[in-house]
């Protein structure tokens, strides 16, 4: 069902989408060598060496420091955090924004395939992958468009459910053997580490209601994508536990803090981001959230597998 009249506000609403679109694909294509960071003394007789695989919400793009401009890789994202409180004896920040998982073998521009960063010495490992595979840029980009067009209807749903089955559940599905393959070649190249599947924080409402034109999806449609990430946090935590790996929940500790909110209660930054960060992507203080879920986490379970 199609609005007749657009609300005032929808030219402005269009400008944000077309905003997003660009901002989103351009993270979706960015490319980059990796650069180790500098290593930090062992903590309690023992060296941790923590490898880090991922895309851009591991990578934090537009957060301060960037290292690596052509990956949007911040020293300031999860992985840094992490290794700087673990005092990581050696660590290598391999996330590249736009990274599927068919850059864990391939090369990203000049950034190496990941896993060449993962050997028998490696004693860590954090994994935050499939976003991309399912089509994070794209579904941002397309439900953003539709909606200016129906705010208050469901477009992006009915998109995506035209053929009779819900394409993104589809997606979400035919993305898990792709991480269960992963798992295996880090386990390959690393038989003794310790593996650990981040999965992908809270974008929108846990509530489900909207916030048109902040983020001009309509308002259909946010519980829908809502969904969509959720199940899309059921499967890697599936293939996690499936695959001799732990699966750590960043989903939980940030809701409340979604695109929607306040500048001064998000970590997850909108269109036109307030702070530094790329639009629908965690700024510092989400990636400080998602070190400390991936800090608790190993906190508790202090054994490798």
């Amino acid at each position: 069902m199609t609005n007749d009249r657009r609300p005032a506000d929808g030219a402005r609403a269009r400008r944000r989408a077309a905003v997003l679109a660009t901002a989103v694909g351009g993270c979706a294509l960015v490319a980059a060598a990796a650069t180790p960071a500098a290593a930090h003394p062992a903590g309690h007789g023992h060296r941790l060496d923590y490898v880090a695989l991922g895309d851009s919400y591991t990578s934090g793009p537009g957060i301060p420091t960037q290292v690596d401009a052509n990956c949007a890789r911040s020293d300031q994202n999860y992985p840094s955090l992490v290794a700087r409180r673990e005092k990581a004896a050696t660590f290598t920040d391999v996330s590249c924004s736009g990274a599927t998982t068919v850059q864990m073998w391939q090369t990203q521009g000049t950034n190496r395939p990941q896993l060449d960063a993962v050997s028998r010495n490696t004693d860590l490992v954090t994994l935050q992958i499939g976003g991309n595979d399912v089509g994070f840029g794209t579904i941002i980009a397309t439900c953003a468009r539709l909606g200016v067009q129906d705010p208050t209807g469901s477009p992006c749903e009915r998109s995506y459910e035209a053929s009779g089955q819900d394409a993104l559940a589809l997606a979400v599905r035919q993305t898990a053997p792709k991480v269960t393959e992963v798992l295996r070649a880090v386990h390959a190249r690393a038989p003794h580490a310790r593996v650990v599947v981040v999965g992908y924080p809270d974008l929108l409402p846990d509530d489900g209601v909207g916030c048109f034109p902040q983020v001009p999806f309509a308002q259909g449609d946010f519980a829908y994508l809502r969904d969509t990430e959720k199940r899309l946090n059921l499967m890697l935590r599936t293939v996690a536990g499936r695959n001799r790996a732990e699966y750590v929940d960043t989903y939980g500790p940030t809701v409340g803090h979604d695109m929607c909110k306040a500048p001064a209660d998000r970590w997850i930054e909108p269109l036109q981001p307030a702070a530094p960060a790329a639009p629908a992507h965690p700024n510092a203080r989400g990636e400080e959230a998602m070190a400390g879920a991936v800090l608790h986490r190993l906190a508790g379970h202090q054994g490798h597998r």
